[in-house]
């Protein structure tokens, strides 16, 4: 399935852009999230990895205005998509979330741990 493949891009990413292993996990715990809620398809699903990502970032890390544009970069490079497309869909995500952004502790940790034992 596509969604592994995705997350590993998420990763790698997050990795060429110096993001902090808990800024993964988050945008891995709300990816999740949209597609248990039946949220992604074919034509989304790179949208949708890419704005979790760009949340987890804005929200877990403190970013200043060229690192947010260095990513956004990024994200636009990798996953082929118009930054513009990415930034709408950036709120199309935060709704689908209800605004949680701000996730529990026992979300995010399984994937911390499984990312920095593989590191």
């Amino acid at each position: 399935s596509a969604i592994p493949s995705l997350k590993r891009e998420m990763r790698n990413l997050s990795e060429e852009c110096s993001l902090e292993p808990v800024t993964v996990s988050m945008a891995y715990v709300y990816f999740e999230k949209l597609v248990l809620q039946g949220k992604l398809n074919k034509q989304n699903r790179k949208l949708c990895a890419g704005a979790c990502v760009l949340l987890a970032a804005k929200i877990s890390s403190d970013l200043r205005k060229h690192e947010v544009k260095h990513l956004i970069d990024k994200l636009e490079e990798r996953f082929r998509f118009n930054r513009r497309d990415l930034i709408g869909f950036e709120f199309t995500v935060l709704v689908a979330l209800e605004l949680a952004l701000y996730l529990p502790e026992n979300q995010v940790l399984p994937h911390y741990r499984r990312l920095t034992q593989q590191s």
